[in-house]
């Protein structure tokens, strides 16, 4: 780029139906991780925001909760996160899973955007995985609902056909001033970042024996002076067999979560990490309001 090039700045609302793969697609525009991944659905609560960089361009990522019909409060907090996440966009990526494209939950969201003014870009993904002729078919019929300003078709998972993409995206975005610096590459803090990693120990490690109940609250965060971090969070569940499996026999389970998490988050923070964890049962934490503004959500009725 030459010297008198002006520097763009903008935001990318991401959204799709839950475990359309948004999270992996974040972390691999920005270059590292920065959203949690998880097989389960809904992993996403906040709006997550990766940074991402492309030549004289900043691109904030909007990592919306994957956009579902809500039935209770932590539900109904999640999808308006994703709506708002998606307002003052410069442009919306939907992202399409062409395998379990979940229609029911695609269907509402092509209404919903098709009439909005933002620049529109369809992402197809897993086309490592998916056959072409329906993929192609697939992207004709939903461009035929909604005025997408061009396809992509990606694998989230081995980065096939995402620098493409992110060029492309680069180019939507309007001249100005960038809104971060240049090495930072999320506004979460170290602290929310950290209950994230543990959280997404909880579901892999997990699976499926630990519904989607389940929080994780920071309680401290301490710079030790030897330049090392000490981190407390509390594994909030909603019943006493769930508490029970995390702990795990003899605490086997608990202590395996904490050491998995305590070493991404050495390598992310680049320090040494004392964690410590302890489980409690509350059968109300979902209508707790300290609990989702500690999310990063906002209370809704």
């Amino acid at each position: 780029m030459s010297e008198t090039s002006q520097t763009r700045c903008g935001v990318v609302a991401v959204i799709g139906a839950p475990n359309a793969g948004k999270s992996t697609l974040v972390n691999h525009l920005v270059g590292q991780k920065v959203a949690i991944t998880s097989a389960k659905a809904q992993t996403t609560r906040a709006r997550m925001m990766g940074i991402a960089l492309h030549d004289e361009t900043q691109m904030i990522l909007v990592d919306t909760p994957g956009i579902f019909a809500p039935k209770r409060r932590l539900d109904r907090a999640m999808v308006n996160a994703a709506w708002e996440g998606a307002e003052a966009a410069d442009a919306i990526l939907l992202l399409v899973d062409p395998i379990k494209q979940r229609r029911h939950e695609l269907d509402p969201l092509i209404e919903q955007i098709a009439s909005r003014p933002e620049r529109k870009i369809l992402v197809l993904n897993k086309v490592d995985r998916a056959k072409k002729e329906p993929l192609l078919a697939l992207a004709q019929e939903l461009n035929e609902k909604v005025q997408f300003e061009t396809v992509y078709f990606v694998s989230a998972l081995t980065g096939d056909g995402v620098p493409e993409m992110k060029a492309a995206l680069a180019d939507m975005m309007p001249e100005g001033p960038w809104h971060y610096p240049e090495d930072q590459v999320s506004d979460a803090s170290e602290r929310m970042l950290a209950t994230e990693i543990t959280r997404e120990q909880l579901y892999q490690q997990l699976h499926e024996e630990l519904p989607y109940d389940s929080a994780v609250r920071p309680e401290k965060y301490i710079q030790r002076p030897d330049g090392s971090v000490e981190i407390h969070q509390q594994i909030v569940v909603m019943r006493d067999n769930q508490r029970a499996i995390v702990l795990g026999k003899g605490g086997s389970r608990i202590k395996a979560i904490g050491q998995a998490a305590r070493e991404e988050l050495s390598e992310l923070l680049g320090q040494k990490v004392h964690l410590f964890l302890h489980v409690k049962t509350d059968e109300r934490w979902s209508e707790d309001k300290e609990m989702f503004e500690e999310m990063g959500l906002d209370w809704t009725r």
